[in-house]
């Protein structure tokens, strides 16, 4: 189920400009990031800050609580993209998650960011039942993030603005 939730004037022009600003300068907002991926019809790098979500395990995630944004569809589009806190940038790769394997992450993301992110998720919270967590899973994408390594050379990284993506080697 394809759902967006556009940001109002005050997000667009006020709260995301200045939560760029300050993770642009190495202050994070509760993990915040300025996720940058290539756009995918113009090429050109876009930038909006985001959530990283890190599980005691040490996997990450991003998650849409708007749903299908620009950056998740150019974040599908490139399977790669950077992130960046300060003068640190680290270029990753992205993998969606099916729903079914999304209550938990959705879960702990609510624990972290409800205050933040709650009406976008029709009332479901932390506690809610894993039942419910699936019934809205559909509308939140959520893509698993591992660090790529900057040396790989198969080519330009996905989601860094610089000339093609990569080709696969063929199988």
């Amino acid at each position: 189920m394809s759902t967006y939730r556009r940001p109002g004037w005050w997000t667009r022009q006020v709260l995301n400009r200045l939560v760029a600003a300050l993770t642009g300068h190495g202050v994070s907002v509760l993990g915040s990031r300025l996720l940058t991926v290539r756009g995918r019809t113009s090429g050109r790098p876009r930038t909006t800050p985001v959530n990283v979500l890190t599980l005691a395990g040490g996997e990450r995630y991003l998650v849409a609580p708007r749903g299908e944004t620009d950056w998740v569809r150019n974040l599908r589009a490139a399977a790669g993209a950077t992130l960046r806190h300060g003068a640190r940038t680290e270029h990753v790769v992205a993998e969606e998650v099916a729903d079914a394997a999304k209550p938990e992450i959705l879960r702990a993301y609510l624990q972290r960011w409800r205050w933040e992110v709650g009406t976008f998720f029709d009332g479901v919270g932390p506690a809610a039942p894993d039942a419910e967590l699936r019934r809205i899973s559909g509308r939140h994408p959520v893509f698993r993030i591992a660090a790529r390594p900057v040396t790989d050379a198969t080519g330009p990284l996905p989601g860094s603005g610089r000339g093609a993506p990569p080709v696969a080697a063929p199988r």
